[in-house]
């Protein structure tokens, strides 16, 4: 047995590929359209794995999907959390759960998909403005 990929509908593909992409830094390892049945789905990895992959559902067709908080997480492995974090940030993205500890942080994608980021090795030493960041919404 091999893991293969975690899929995600997502509403918006453009503003998915700059959170996933752009933002978090993922990679994108491939596409397939399939207009007659009115999807695409898109392949992203990060670059140190990249035989884990984020498959990400984009149905032509509008649909609610909810909050998304019932599928529960990704999580990422980061060199440096506190720049990873303020690389979110410059792209505009709402650092849910700061990394007070040095250690692990949240954040959400468009779609509200809680993406967990865990700092590699051992926890920074804790620091500012981190360290007094407050939890903003869900994560």
């Amino acid at each position: 047995m091999r893991y293969l990929h975690a899929m995600v509908r997502v509403r918006d593909l453009d503003a998915s590929l700059h959170f996933f992409r752009d933002a978090l830094g993922l990679v994108e390892t491939r596409r397939r359209d399939y207009p007659d049945a009115r999807f695409t789905l898109l392949y992203l990895a990060a670059p140190d794995n990249p035989e884990a992959e984020v498959e990400l559902t984009y149905n032509y067709d509008d649909e609610d999907y909810g909050s998304a908080r019932n599928f529960g997480h990704l999580a990422f492995e980061v060199d440096d959390i506190y720049a990873t974090c303020e690389r979110l940030q410059a792209h505009g993205v709402v650092i849910n759960r700061p990394p007070r500890d040095g250690r692990m942080a949240f954040v959400r994608s468009p779609d509200q998909i809680s993406i967990e980021l865990l700092q590699k090795g051992a926890a920074l030493e804790k620091a500012e403005p981190w360290l007094s960041m407050p939890n903003i919404g869900q994560w």
